[in-house]
């Protein structure tokens, strides 16, 4: 009940200092944004890219196996982009930013409480979670589209490849892919993915500030911080999977 309540407050509090940050945005801490934007996007698209690459071969060897027997893998490139661009590149993305970026917010945020650096912050009048919660949130929440993205193609240049071995020409597959790819499509799962972004963003800096002053504080932090954030990804990627179909969009 206390992690709760403490949940609630760290809500409410971070929405304040989100909305006073429009009427004052120099307030912003740009520079600890571009830090935080950067170790989660730059540095996590290697690993990115790697898993959508090997997503898209894995998608196609198993559509491909099925169609086969039809006569019918050309449309496996259908398959692959309606998969990647509704619902797998930004799930696929968003656990591995909850296990790569979601713990080290944690970390960091739950070291600097154990070292009583968020108290000496308070004592001078700077709350903790506009200087430290608020520029990570805001990275995390801006590099999940620029993840994603990076996630597809990659995910469709492996499709692309294993369509080539089983003799579709690249240009047929490209086609395929323009024809069922819509602007709806693609922009709802780019704020799907930044959904998720501020979900794993906001779970990693609460799990750090909830950090319990113990020899195993941090890492528990770390560890909650990744499964919250995994959890909260699958939660509202089922709830945005219902309004879909009650929609029928």
């Amino acid at each position: 009940m206390d992690a709760f309540r403490g949940a609630c407050a760290f809500l409410g509090e971070t929405f304040m200092e989100a909305l006073g940050m429009l009427f004052r945005p120099r307030r912003f801490r740009f520079g600890d944004f571009a830090l935080a934007f950067e170790r989660a996007c730059s540095d996590g698209l290697p690993i990115t890219i790697l898993i959508g690459f090997l997503l898209g071969l894995i998608l196609a060897f198993e559509s491909a196996a099925a169609l086969q027997r039809f006569g019918a893998e050309v449309y496996v490139a259908d398959m692959i982009a309606i998969g990647l661009f509704r619902e797998l590149g930004p799930l696929i993305t968003a656990v591995v930013l909850a296990g790569r970026t979601g713990s080290a917010f944690a970390a960091e945020i739950g070291t600097m409480k154990v070292d009583e650096e968020l108290d000496a912050l308070t004592t001078f009048g700077l709350p903790p979670v506009r200087f430290l919660a608020l520029p990570r949130i805001a990275a995390a929440t801006l590099a999940m589209p620029v993840l994603t993205i990076c996630a597809e193609l990659a995910g469709l240049i492996g499709g692309a490849i294993v369509l080539q071995l089983m003799g579709v020409p690249l240009s047929v597959s490209w086609d395929h892919v323009c024809n069922v790819s819509t602007v709806f499509m693609i922009s709802f799962g780019l704020a799907k993915g930044a959904l998720f972004g501020l979900l794993v963003g906001f779970i990693g800096c609460l799990a750090g500030m909830q950090t319990k002053s113990t020899a195993d504080g941090v890492g528990v932090a770390a560890t909650s911080a990744v499964v919250g954030g995994i959890v909260a990804i699958a939660v509202s990627d089922g709830i945005l999977a219902v309004i879909c179909y009650v929609w029928n969009v």
